[in-house]
């Protein structure tokens, strides 16, 4: 076993070279570390670009060569790192799920249907802020079967924690679990913003149609 060090992207990077009978030799080590930090940067580079882009001209409208021209990489790079223009969003989309999870978990528990559906509203207005965010939302929730458990279908688990904790008490029905409950106003949610998209039953909007849903639902 020989030891030798270079220098790559001015970095000292330690490699060992174990030769074969055959005369070939293997390289091992550590050479594959700042491969890894330029792969995370460039990973991180093509997020905020995105972003960047999605701020001025919404989901549907970005594409994988503005996102790349923003950040300054070849279109195969953005290939390297995400399948496609979708794995990207639910990157994305499940973040600001997420953030709108953290707002969630730090307001006061609701003691009214009223109350509680003014705590969903912020996130049931992203989750519909576009028809392709919906949608995305949807097939990576975890009830298209896909094989893969990804942040959306992740974000979609811990709605029903942060539901769930509103019913250990207070003024609801107690007949079912806190999880049973949380699990019907998360179908609710979506049956109400799902009906939103459609034209034949759009007349009312999604709070009010989810106050009809909740007050059959949780004051039983």
């Amino acid at each position: 076993m020989s030891i030798l060090t270079v220098v790559i992207f001015n970095k000292v990077t330690t490699v060992n070279l174990k030769f074969d009978p055959g005369g070939k030799s293997c390289i091992h080590g550590e050479m594959n570390k700042p491969v890894q930090k330029r792969s995370l940067a460039t990973r991180a580079k093509l997020i905020e670009s995105a972003r960047e882009i999605i701020a001025s001209d919404g989901f549907s409208a970005l594409r994988v060569e503005q996102v790349v021209q923003n950040a300054g990489v070849a279109k195969g790079t953005f290939f390297a790192h995400f399948r496609d223009k979708d794995a990207l969003m639910e990157i994305i989309i499940g973040a600001k799920i997420d953030a709108c999870l953290d707002t969630l978990e730090s307001l006061p528990q609701p003691t009214t249907v009223d109350t509680l559906i003014g705590h969903l509203m912020p996130l049931i207005q992203f989750m519909t802020c576009e028809r392709y965010v919906f949608d995305l939302i949807i097939r990576h929730s975890g009830a298209a079967a896909k094989d893969e458990i990804g942040p959306v279908a992740r974000t979609f688990e811990r709605q029903i924690t942060v539901f769930a904790q509103w019913f250990s008490t207070g003024p609801f029905r107690k007949d079912v679990s806190p999880v049973i409950l949380a699990e019907g106003i998360q179908a609710f949610a979506i049956q109400s913003m799902a009906l939103d998209f459609c034209s034949i039953n759009s007349e009312d909007p999604v709070d009010k149609r989810l106050t009809k849903y909740l007050d059959a639902w949780l004051c039983r």
